[in-house]
């Protein structure tokens, strides 16, 4: 993503890393349900992750980071993508994990928008069309009868939304922001992340005498390495890819998360979810063709 707009294909390492990336974030929901059944409430359980992939990249970084300068984008990135990632671990816990990830990936459509804004980008008559489709699978798995308005039927739903947005800013920011390293912006989300989850912290009610017993503290140390190698993977994809083709790679988020959620925790997809949520890959696959 910090790359220029003239930059027209990613190396086969660039389309793997954000496939494999994608794909742990398809599965890293079932861990933190793990850890909450261990003790573990979602914002005390990612911000001990995130603390532990902190910990892990300045130890692994640290040469990398030797000179790195803290300005305004630093700050929005990390800020934005550190509600990202709370707002997504909260959003699985509590929400259908399908569900919740097809709301998350209406990013597509807050892309083009952003771009328009931060980026000066014209999308153009593709551009309305990411944005109908992704407003069309939105209103189709929403849609209830009994609301008479396809809104999210819940707190989970509405933070997939908000996530989503938040998701896409992040990506827009940190393609503008290219004089910073992948390492650098990657200790820049977990940063984020504890900054924010500390304040929630103080305000939940969660019982410090539940300290999680060995299995939990190894699971949670194993989630803190995967954080790191799923966000240092996905920059380096973003880095050598343009914004709207990465999208599509990190669709296969999708496929992943619904095979997961069917084999872990007994979810279904209805109709409405298949032909919303095909809507909205559609939407990630068209904006592909914003960079012609």
């Amino acid at each position: 993503m910090t790359q220029s707009n003239n930059y027209k294909a990613g190396p086969l390492a660039a389309v793997a890393s954000l496939l494999f990336g994608a794909a742990l974030w398809g599965v890293i929901w079932y861990p933190y349900r793990l850890l909450e059944a261990g003790g573990l409430p979602g914002v005390m359980a990612t911000l001990l992750t995130y603390a532990i992939a902190l910990i892990l990249a300045v130890l692994l970084f640290r040469i990398r980071l030797r000179g790195c300068r803290v300005d305004g984008w630093l700050v929005a990135i990390a800020l934005s993508s550190g509600a990202c990632n709370l707002g997504y671990v909260l959003a699985t816990l509590h929400g259908e994990i399908v569900r919740v990830l097809l709301l998350f990936y209406l990013a597509p459509f807050w892309t083009v928008l952003l771009a328009r804004m931060l980026l000066a980008e014209q999308s153009g008559k593709i551009g309305l069309a990411v944005v109908g489709m992704s407003l069309a699978g939105a209103a189709i798995m929403l849609w209830r009868p009994e609301l008479g308005a396809p809104w999210p039927g819940n707190a989970a739903e509405w933070l997939a939304m908000a996530t989503g947005f938040l998701f896409a800013l992040s990506n827009v920011l940190i393609r503008r922001a290219d004089h910073y390293s992948i390492e650098f912006k990657s200790v820049a989300v977990f940063v984020g992340v504890i900054a924010l989850a500390l304040p929630l912290l103080a305000l939940n009610d969660w019982d410090r005498t539940q300290w999680p017993n060995g299995t939990t503290t190894w699971l949670a140390i194993t989630v803190g390495a995967l954080l790191v190698l799923a966000n240092v993977l996905v920059q380096y994809g973003l880095t050598r890819m343009t914004a709207s083709r990465a999208i599509v790679m990190l669709t296969f988020e999708l496929p992943v998360a619904a095979c997961a959620s069917w084999l872990l925790a007994g979810e279904a997809m209805g109709p409405a979810e298949w032909s919303g949520g095909l809507l909205i890959v559609l939407a990630g696959v068209t904006s592909a063709r914003l960079e012609a």
